[in-house]
């Protein structure tokens, strides 16, 4: 099996390239070699190598700064999924693209389904939305996989943050008005890796019986003090922490220029079903992904 991996150094597409080397060649590109705002660049890309299917783990992220850099997250987040999966079909081969659950606005209150109204908040959110349509217009063997809150311990996140923070400052504020699913990149990686596995040799008509939106998180809710407790806590060196207490703070108390969903739990009994697979509990995965 051929795999195109697109935007293997960021924090799930270096996790993606080890878990997908035992299934077949690995073609691993990142910016600037693959240049996903370049249409003519992006689809060079898949008929030079031609691959059995491609994992797009690249994606215009910054949300704050998409607010005033909009048209290039939406090259990046918007036109070349749909690019991506217009030549995946070119060629018979599937496609596996994640997306976020800032496609939302948080207003829900509860857990939120595939099927709900999308209500982005922001440009960000907007843009992937735009990139999910743009891939179900294509009709391709495709899925997209919706995840949220990813984190990693070997590149910048949330969990790298926190405990930096915990060895520079006497106390921590954390908010505890956002709500969402933590989510190991690890975990995520080795679940894409399982489905493509499934489907092996027959992959693409495989994966067409089963396309469309998948919701794909850790397992559970938290809020972000919660989490940043538990990370805390999960911390093997709790002897270089600085910080004695996390103090509760309000979103509102840290303004920046895009708004983020307050309540974003993502449901995920739909890929549980149709592929057999679940994320662990986020606060087992974070006991696994900080221990020594």
């Amino acid at each position: 099996m051929k795999i195109l991996l697109i935007g293997n150094t960021g924090q799930v597409g270096w996790e993606l390239q080890r878990a997908l080397a035992p299934l077949g060649q690995v073609i691993a590109v990142d910016y600037p070699d693959i240049d996903l705002a370049d249409i003519d660049n992006t689809r060079g890309w898949v008929q030079r190598t031609r691959p059995d299917v491609i994992v797009n783990a690249a994606a215009y992220t910054a949300v704050d700064k998409a607010e005033t850099e909009t048209g290039l997250a939406r090259a990046i987040n918007a036109t070349a999924p749909g690019v991506l999966a217009e030549e995946a079909a070119n060629i018979g081969a599937a496609l596996i693209h994640y997306s976020t659950d800032f496609v939302f606005d948080g207003q829900k209150g509860s857990e939120y389904l595939e099927d709900d109204p999308p209500n982005p908040l922001g440009a960000y959110g907007q843009t992937k939305l735009e990139g999910e349509l743009a891939i179900e217009q294509v009709g391709a063997a495709s899925i997209t996989l919706r995840t949220a809150w990813v984190y990693s311990t070997r590149r910048p996140s949330f969990v790298t943050k926190v405990l930096g923070w915990a060895r520079t400052f006497p106390q921590l504020r954390i908010v505890t008005d956002q709500v969402g699913c933590p989510t190991w990149c690890r975990m995520l990686a080795e679940a894409t890796a399982q489905v493509i596995a499934m489907g092996g040799e027959h992959l693409a008509p495989w994966l067409r019986e089963r396309r469309g939106i998948y919701h794909l998180a850790g397992d559970g809710g938290a809020s972000r003090y919660e989490w940043a407790q538990a990370i805390l806590k999960y911390d093997p060196k709790k002897e270089e922490h600085t910080a004695t207490a996390i103090l509760p703070a309000k979103t509102a108390d840290f303004p920046t220029p895009a708004r983020r969903p307050a309540y974003s739990v993502l449901n995920c009994d739909k890929f549980a079903h149709t592929f057999g697979l679940r994320l662990p509990p986020w606060e087992e995965a974070l006991k696994m992904a900080l221990a020594p």
